[in-house]
């Protein structure tokens, strides 16, 4: 039976978020370089995105560069910015064909300055698109994130734009980088790995998390079903009990 019809699309999660990992593993083992691996992510990322799309997803978005990834070999660093450029290029008219709308968080403005413009281009062109929103965390790190909120909000207050009393979690939302994004419903992290690596923090207090050994160039839509069905075989219950959920 195909995957896909398996899915409840009644209950499909609004947003997933996605820990692109395992390129490195997956060139060293076919004894390439680690660019080698990053190239050979694209399809991965093309297959994730339709798939969302073929189930109505809402919003999915990819770590693509960690704030700690600028630590990296600048050989590393330029091609993955390099690879950035041209793959956004190249995909903008399916983008626009699928009604892709593309989004992106983080520090934009530490990218370099080619980048930062081909990324805002192609956020402009695909504005009104209106299937799925597809964001880019580009120089992101959820803990920056949080900082620059509580300063954006402490100026606020400090300038009596902001009454203390009236900060709760909706004030925050709107002060983050996702503010246009609902939280995130389930993670999905490749390799094996097991942890979140500062990834939306915030947002993923409540999500689902869901690790599988696949190395990200070899995930392919029929994984992505995979993790929406064991999703939707999940119970979520925010922090009520199962009877009350039941009822």
């Amino acid at each position: 039976m195909d995957k896909k019809l398996r899915i409840d699309l009644q209950r499909v999660p609004k947003h997933v978020a996605i820990i692109m990992d395992g390129n490195g593993r997956w060139a060293k083992s076919k004894g390439m370089s680690r660019i080698f691996g990053h190239r050979n992510a694209l399809t991965a990322v093309r297959e994730s995105v339709q798939a969302a799309s073929n189930v109505k997803i809402e919003a999915i978005t990819l770590y693509a560069f960690s704030t700690e990834n600028w630590n990296r070999p600048k050989l590393e660093v330029d091609a993955l910015m390099s690879l950035l450029i041209n793959s956004l290029k190249k995909e903008l008219p399916d983008f626009m064909k699928n009604g892709v709308k593309v989004n992106s968080i983080g520090a934009i403005n530490a990218l370099p300055k080619k980048a930062q413009k081909v990324l805002n281009d192609v956020i402009s062109e695909t504005s009104n698109n209106k299937k799925i929103t597809l964001t880019f965390a580009l120089s992101y790190g959820s803990r920056e994130e949080i900082v620059n909120a509580i300063k954006n909000i402490s100026k606020k207050v400090v300038n009596k734009e902001l009454n203390l009393e009236k900060i709760d979690e909706n004030i925050i939302n709107n002060h983050l980088y996702t503010f246009n994004l609902p939280d995130v419903d389930l993670m999905i992290r490749t390799s094996g790995e097991q942890r979140i690596s500062n990834f939306l923090l915030w947002q993923m207090a409540y999500a689902e998390l869901y690790f599988t050994d696949i190395l990200w160039p070899d995930f392919r839509e029929e994984h992505f079903y995979d993790a929406i069905i064991e999703y939707q075989n999940r119970e979520r219950r925010f922090g009520k009990t199962s009877e009350q959920i039941t009822e």
